[in-house]
This record gives structure tokens, C-alpha cells and sequence, in this order.
């Protein structure tokens, strides 16, 4: 296997190394998710820009920027806005 060669790359490898059915999605600035949860523990990696999670049980927000990982348990109750560049995230479940 060759080695990573970018961020994306780099960040896919491990993020493959630790959970499964591992993609990759973008969104403009300022998008946004409307609260809801996964019936499975979620992995995620920002590789570009920013997003901000709102823990909605915890009453607490969590901003990720390129590099950062964030792990959800299942049936974690979550929202995200997308900061003002933009962002891609890659994520996997376990």
C-alpha cells in the first residue's frame, strides 16, 4: 500500500482503521442539519474547513476544524452548521 499522500488520504487511512462503511461528504458554508440521531456509534473526521455539532442533550457545541475527530455514541441527539468556508468530513460507523 502506498503511503498517504494528503490530508484526505492520511485521514481516510486511519479513519478505515477504525470503523467501516467509510465515505466522505462536503457542504457549503453556513448549511445546516437539523437535530437528529444514528442507531450507531458514528466516527468522523473534519479534513477541510469547519463544522460546529450541536450536543443537544449535553446543551454544549463542538467545533471541528481540518484534522479533528469527533466519536457519537448511538442515539446521540445532534445538529451542525457548517462554517462560513465550507467543510468535508469523512465518516465511518461502528
Amino acid at each position: 500500500m502506498a503511503a498517504p499522500t494528503n490530508r484526505f488520504d492520511t485521514l481516510m487511512e486511519k479513519l478505515r482503521g477504525e470503523a467501516s462503511g467509510c465515505y466522505s461528504w462536503s457542504n457549503g458554508p453556513r448549511d445546516r442539519y437539523a437535530p437528529h440521531s444514528h442507531p450507531y456509534e458514528k466516527v468522523l473526521y473534519c479534513v477541510d474547513g469547519s463544522i460546529t455539532f450541536g450536543l443537544e442533550q449535553e446543551h454544549r457545541e463542538l467545533e471541528l476544524k481540518a484534522g479533528d475527530r469527533m466519536v457519537l455514541p448511538p442515539g446521540t441527539v445532534h445538529s451542525a452548521v457548517v462554517g462560513p468556508s465550507g467543510c468535508t468530513c469523512i465518516e465511518g460507523h461502528r
